[in-house]
């Protein structure tokens, strides 16, 4: 499973050929996470809502980055690695 990017002990990958919607899944200690890509919304799982907001700001600011790698890992290939929020 790809990873896209890590910041502050998160970690954020994709699956080849994963299932609509367009989402990615968040790791964070034992928590696991899926956030909906285009609206922020949490498929599955709970993160504390700090951490959810930091997720949300990265997410927001990586839209167009995110689409083109949901698209790319349904092709089976690696994605490109997404800058971390700072």
């Amino acid at each position: 499973m790809p990873i896209l990017s890590a910041f502050f002990g998160i970690m954020i990958r994709m699956y080849h050929s994963d299932h609509n919607p367009p989402h990615f899944h968040i790791q964070y200690g034992d928590r696991k996470v899926i956030m909906d890509i285009k609206t922020g919304g949490v498929v599955h799982g709970v993160l504390p809502p700090r951490l959810h907001r930091l997720v949300n700001e990265w997410r927001r600011l990586h839209i167009p980055e995110l689409l083109n790698a949901w698209n790319t890992v349904q092709l089976q290939k690696p994605p490109k690695r997404i800058k971390p929020l700072e």
